[in-house]
């Protein structure tokens, strides 16, 4: 049975009418819906052909029908167009352009910011990770004494972002210490990758700055090793939801391993992807992730994502996500304008 334009219409709007209430939809609502253009017999006998190519569930004998796993796969792979800047509402845009006005520019603390506005905002769990870039590395150290017995390590990226790590040393160090410590990390750490940090090349750098300030190195082996965090916010979202919550220990538990977790939101290339919960790695049934990648410059790319119900509102809440992902670019990049169609 081939799927015509009539049922591709009927699917679309079960998907967005059962995304209101949750509840079944009737072929009587159905009808209103479509201002009775289509009588209630005709869209009966089209849900009944939608159970049958198995896009649509019927919970009970004689309830509504609501959209299956496989129809929602349908839905988000066919129907579901890509969002232009025209769909978000102008009080969208207005709010999500203040939201980034105040938030902290420091790019470590942005992406976390910007999944807990989003989070907020859509009343979702968000998540989102800091950008990263294959062969992104250290450009510069600077070493700053903190008290008597603690340095700062701050290492500024070749794509300009700031990262930062404290070190002890028990034995106290002055000024020239810090200063002489920097020059060796300048002159040995730089534009190294972390697939070429040998033990051979940190042992050294060590015993030329004395063992006494082995935590300093270690701090400035950390930044270079350091691969992109992935942070969830909004989980309390889920936890109000009974045909989700029931996933939110696996979800933390995934968030838990950065990795795991990174690879779980990752979208396909220069698209918004939505995933179900029944196609991802451990399964969470019910559960839906759309993810788009959020382009910083300098070759570096990052992910913002929501994380709900597969019954979420797709047409309204991805135009939102398109703008967070447009702004949250602009904002790693230092952009303040509009730009970007």
């Amino acid at each position: 049975m081939a799927m015509d334009a009539r049922k591709q219409r009927i699917l679309e709007a079960i998907v967005a009418l059962y995304a209101l209430d949750g509840e079944p939809v009737g072929s009587g609502l159905l009808a209103s819906y479509f201002d009775m253009a289509v009588s209630s017999a005709t869209l009966r006998n089209e849900m009944a052909a939608l159970t049958r190519l198995g896009l649509l569930e019927q919970p009970h004998t004689s309830a509504g029908r609501v959209p299956s796993p496989q129809g929602y796969r349908y839905y988000l792979d066919h129907l579901l167009e890509a969002p232009a800047p025209s769909l978000l509402e102008d009080t969208d845009r207005e709010n999500i352009d203040e939201l980034f006005a105040a938030m902290d520019v420091e790019p470590e603390k942005l992406a976390q910011s910007a999944a807990r506005a989003l989070a907020d905002y859509t009343h979702c769990a968000a998540a989102a990770t800091t950008p990263q870039a294959d062969d992104l590395c250290i450009a510069h150290f600077e070493v700053v004494q903190v008290g008597r017995y603690s340095a700062a390590v701050l290492a500024v990226t070749s794509a300009g972002g700031v990262r930062t790590r404290v070190a002890r040393v028990d034995t106290g160090l002055s000024r020239s210490d810090a200063s002489a410590l920097a020059q060796l990390l300048n002159r040995g750490l730089t534009f190294v990758s972390p697939d070429d940090l040998s033990s051979a090349l940190t042992g050294s750098l060590v015993m030329a700055a004395g063992r006494r300030f082995a935590p300093v190195l270690s701090a400035a082996v950390a930044l270079v090793r350091a691969r992109p965090q992935a942070y969830l916010e909004g989980a309390q979202y889920l936890a109000e939801r009974p045909d989700v919550r029931e996933n939110l220990g696996e979800l933390l538990r995934v968030f838990s391993r950065n990795a795991e977790a990174i690879e779980m939101i990752e979208p396909a290339p220069g698209r918004i992807t939505a995933k179900l919960g029944e196609d991802i790695d451990p399964q969470m049934p019910g559960l839906c992730i759309v993810s788009k990648h959020y382009l910083p410059g300098g070759g570096l790319t990052g992910t913002i994502a929501l994380i709900g119900s597969s019954r979420m509102e797709f047409q309204r809440l991805i135009p939102v996500l398109d703008r967070f992902a447009v702004k949250l670019g602009q904002s790693m990049s230092g952009k303040k304008q509009e730009e970007q169609p």
